[in-house]
């Protein structure tokens, strides 16, 4: 009597909240279908999978186990890659992470609101241009003999000849960080906009009588009324890292501003693989080295998690 009592209610329940309920299976459809079980396709890692033998091929190839793990961890340019991988993320994750902190506090303190909704406004538009737009802005700007940039330099006789900063491998690792930043860090500002909204506007007042200027304030209770944000960011930036950590498009820019001439600092894990699955049509191999990447990914959710709890008390999980 008191389950059926309790599966009614339950149902009534559904009932009053049938449009939140849509919108819940919605998101729930979309994961099964674009996140879920797509991952039925990592089996290819183990497999030897030929385009030729077609959807059957995925479960009639033949067994090879970690012979590509293997391949990929023995191969000539893997430390190359992985060097590059690494610095780009780190160089992002150091440079790019504080700027959408700092800029969301600068917003925050402006009391001109037309001038703080323009701010906003212009700081997160670039987030909606591709990365295909943006390398042509890029090279527009920073060509070697028809760049704007360039040719401002010249005329002023800074330089005697243009700087090529997209193809000399030592400017590579610095236009990824300068772009990842200009294009997501008005985005990403959001985020610690919405958490400083959330703080109680009385601990400023209460701060200002006791005469805490602008800095203190922002130091003892803006920063840390944001820190479970922060500490939540940082972590899926973490999870991230091989992708370029919060900014992410480490694949974009490596494959579009990436050539044979600064190829030794711009080829990176990602490049590599989809350039053996798709040039070469080695899906097997791409499928191990994606895969290798992704559980890199979720080890270092767990102890980047880990860490932030043990360290400030938040985390995700």
């Amino acid at each position: 009597m008191k389950k059926r009592q309790s599966v009614k209610k339950a149902a009534k329940c559904f009932s009053r909240q049938i449009e939140l309920q849509i919108f819940a299976l919605a998101g729930v459809m979309y994961l099964l279908i674009f996140s879920v079980i797509p991952m039925f396709g990592i089996i290819l890692a183990f497999k030897s999978y030929k385009l030729t033998s077609g959807v059957g091929g995925i479960f009639t190839s033949d067994w090879v186990g970690l012979k590509y793990f293997v391949e990929f961890f023995t191969d000539y340019r893997f430390s190359e890659l992985l060097r590059n991988t690494i610095v780009i993320s780190t160089l992002k994750m150091v440079f790019a992470f504080p700027v959408p902190i700092f800029l969301a506090i600068l917003i925050s303190e402006c009391h001109n609101k037309f001038f703080k909704k323009a701010v906003q406004t212009v700081s997160y538009l670039p987030n909606f241009i591709s990365w295909v737009l943006v390398y042509g802005i890029s090279s527009a700007l920073f060509a070697q003999n028809s760049g704007v940039i360039n040719q401002l330099l010249v005329n002023a006789g800074i330089i005697s000849k243009g700087i090529p900063f997209l193809t000399d491998p030592d400017y590579f690792w610095g236009m990824t960080v300068v772009l990842s930043i200009w294009k997501s860090s008005g985005w990403w500002a959001i985020i610690f906009l919405a958490a400083i909204s959330g703080i109680d506007s009385t601990l400023y007042e209460a701060a200002s009588i006791d005469g805490a200027g602008r800095l203190k304030r922002i130091w003892y209770i803006t920063l840390p009324g944001i820190k479970g944000s922060i500490v939540t960011v940082l972590i899926l930036s973490i999870g991230s890292f091989l992708g370029g950590g919060m900014v992410g498009s480490n694949f974009e820019q490596s494959f579009l501003m990436g050539n044979t001439v600064n190829n030794a600092t711009s080829e990176i894990i990602q490049t590599y693989a989809f350039k053996m699955g798709m040039a070469q049509g080695r899906f097997s191999y791409a499928t191990a080295v994606d895969l290798t990447q992704s559980l890199i990914s979720i080890i270092l959710v767990v102890i980047s998690n880990h860490v932030a709890k043990t360290v400030s008390g938040e985390g995700l999980f």
